[in-house]
């Protein structure tokens, strides 16, 4: 099975929207992120098996939480050294923050369930 895990500071106490948004900023990013924009209004994606399957599949995401900044930076650094798929979400700080650009999400995946079970499968769902 492959899935895409959401992972989300809690400690920030972010309004419900603004946590939506950050999550699908960091879902979206780990798929388009590891593309290429070939000219004009056109953007090259690299289907690899796992983001076919999970595209063709049952598109399964699950969203947990974490409880500070270094706990949300060691889950994207763990996950970039297993070479899974993943993004990094920084707010500006427009809305929430006081103005200050802070780390908020980090998405794994789409990839084999327990590659990102080995990563966030301890962390709490949301």
């Amino acid at each position: 099975m492959v899935k895409q895990v959401i992972v989300l500071r809690t400690d920030l106490n972010m309004r419900k929207g603004k946590m939506v948004a950050q999550g699908a900023h960091a879902s979206l990013l780990a798929i388009l992120g590891d593309g290429s924009d070939v000219g004009g209004e056109h953007h090259l994606l690299d289907l690899d098996a796992s983001l076919l399957q999970w595209l063709h599949g049952d598109y399964r995401k699950i969203c947990v939480g974490v409880g500070s900044e270094a706990e949300l930076l060691d889950t994207h650094t763990k996950a970039l050294a297993a070479g899974l798929r993943c993004s990094l979400v920084q707010d500006m700080g427009h809305t929430e923050f006081g103005g200050i650009p802070t780390f908020t999400a980090v998405a794994i995946g789409p990839a084999d369930s327990q590659q990102v079970d080995a990563i966030t499968g301890t962390f709490k769902l949301l």
